[in-house]
């Protein structure tokens, strides 16, 4: 795996290519290039009601503790955001029943809603 930096309309996304075998992979010279695409999180799910869980910090994913629509409690760990090689539990703010607005795997930015509870 090569780790890579890309910065597309002036926002910068933390990229991991894996490397193949010589002759695995082909290649297209002067391919046109217009955009690239870049998964996000689906927020269709996710209603106004209820408090609102935010990133502190840009990350990613590494794990749900809780599944989609159970009951969670304060100060429960429900998700896990993985910055800097260092595993940071999120916890729950309140009661309630959860809804995920994040998939494991994806990257958030600082201020991202992860989930709501409600």
């Amino acid at each position: 795996m090569r780790n890579f930096v890309v910065t597309i309309e002036g926002k910068s996304y933390s990229v991991s290519v894996e490397e193949v075998e010589s002759g695995a992979a082909q290649t297209t010279e002067n391919a046109d290039v217009k955009s690239a695409e870049i998964v996000s999180a689906p927020a269709a799910k996710v209603t106004a009601n209820g408090e609102k869980v935010v990133s502190p910090f840009p990350g990613l994913i590494k794990n749900l503790l809780v599944p989609d629509g159970s009951e969670v409690k304060k100060d429960q760990p429900i998700i896990v955001l993985e910055a800097m090689k260092m595993d940071n539990e999120i916890t729950a703010p309140c009661n309630g029943k959860i809804t995920f607005a994040v998939n494991k795997g994806v990257n958030v930015e600082t201020n991202a809603t992860l989930a709501v509870i409600g």
